[in-house]
């Protein structure tokens, strides 16, 4: 049985684990190492998520018989200006349980939280030249938004929104 579940800092060993294993092929597919880019979510550790976690980012869990599949971050940052706003992050789908629908249920499932937070829109980043992901959000209903380069990462970063009003 498929459920997706909130998980705390106990999990954080097995989040940074699923993490860490989803995201090998997309470094290996845009050649990304450690020298080049150590925060990319493929060098995902530990500390990483217990960061997260203290500073208020709510973690979710897809499992299935209770083997974690999936996971995905959700965050409302300090929300200061007109707009109301959440951050999805580190949606990862272990590589086996890809194409099945799992990213699409866990980024259903943030979204409806996002609406329930009465928030406006959803805010995400993701590798600028990794278009099958961009087109996968595409048919979801995120909009991209502009790409911007950072002299610390080896690629640029596309920023997608989808709107909740």
């Amino acid at each position: 049985m498929v459920k997706i579940k909130e998980v705390f800092s106990e999990n954080t060993e097995v989040v940074a684990r699923l993490i860490r294993e989803a995201n090998k092929a997309v470094a290996v597919e845009f050649g990304i190492n450690q020298a080049n880019c150590p925060k990319h979510p493929s060098f995902c550790e530990i500390s990483w998520v217990a960061t997260d976690f203290k500073r208020g980012e709510r973690y979710f869990l897809l499992t299935e018989n209770d083997q974690p599949l999936a996971c995905v971050a959700y965050e409302i940052p300090n929300n200061d200006g007109v707009i109301r706003k959440a951050y999805l992050n580190r949606l990862s789908v272990l590589p086996e349980q890809q194409n099945k629908g799992l990213g699409s249920q866990l980024v259903e499932y943030v979204i409806a939280l996002a609406q329930s937070d009465d928030l406006d829109i959803i805010s995400i980043g993701v590798i600028a030249q990794h278009s099958r992901l961009q087109h996968w959000y595409e048919k979801i209903g995120f909009v991209k938004r502009g790409t911007r380069h950072f002299d610390h990462l080896p690629f640029d970063v596309t920023y997608m929104t989808y709107n909740l009003s």
